[in-house]
């Protein structure tokens, strides 16, 4: 059996996020289910504070892995925000409030969250400065966001999101290349203070072994 990167270097059919996700939803699954998604997990929950009370948003939730994450360590209310409405189907199960909506334009309209986590998500946005003044909008003074993408350096070596359909065909995620610059930049550009920033290392797959997966950064919006 071909290793997850192995596969992600193969050529699927690309499709654009709404069309990729309508089609995934049936079978995604709510939990890490692969070791990209396990080492991702980690990291977060390292940067996630053990109780999290207050209101807090899944940002780009898709089936609710998050929601059931945050739930558990006390956050109220819990929201789930994804622009697939299949994926908010899916997400119904975790008790959160779900709202359809694009990241870059987020159907919220009052500042009142304390907590923004989004994981593997912001790679489908072409303008990521728009989509975290969006995230600093909606946080209370104070809040934070925790978010995580692939690599830069492995999205130059070609890795991809991919997945294979009902339809038997093996199909692939578009997505957008942000460098390490673009995240810390796109940050400062929405009034967010980078507090912790992680980049984890393959340490599951010998070929890529030591190269860095993911970031992972935690920011806070300033107190007034």
């Amino acid at each position: 059996m071909l290793h997850w990167i192995e596969r992600l270097l193969n050529e699927p059919v690309e499709l654009n996020p709404s069309e990729a996700y309508k089609k995934w939803a049936s079978n995604y699954p709510p939990y890490a289910h692969n070791e990209l998604m396990k080492l991702e997990e980690r990291a977060v929950l390292d940067l996630l504070p053990e109780t999290t009370a207050g209101a807090a948003l899944d940002l780009g939730c898709g089936s609710g892995r998050y929601l059931r994450i945050l739930r558990a360590r006390g956050s109220q209310p819990v929201f789930g925000l994804d622009l697939s409405r299949p994926m908010l189907v899916r997400a119904r199960s975790h008790g959160a409030d779900l709202v359809q909506s694009d990241i870059e334009l987020i159907s919220m309209k009052t500042a009142g969250l304390y907590l923004v986590v989004c994981a593997l998500a912001l790679g489908h946005i072409r303008d990521l400065r728009s989509a975290m003044r969006e995230i600093s909008r909606i946080l209370v003074p104070g809040g934070t966001v925790i978010y995580s993408e692939i690599h830069p350096n492995g999205s130059r070596l070609g890795w991809r999101r991919t997945f294979r359909g009902n339809d038997g065909v093996q199909y692939s995620v578009r997505s957008n290349l942000h460098t390490v610059a673009d995240h810390l930049n796109a940050c400062g550009d929405a009034g967010l203070m980078i507090e912790a920033v992680r980049e984890p290392a393959v340490d599951f797959q010998r070929k890529w072994r030591g190269l860095p997966a993911l970031i992972v950064i935690r920011a806070r919006k300033p107190s007034l």
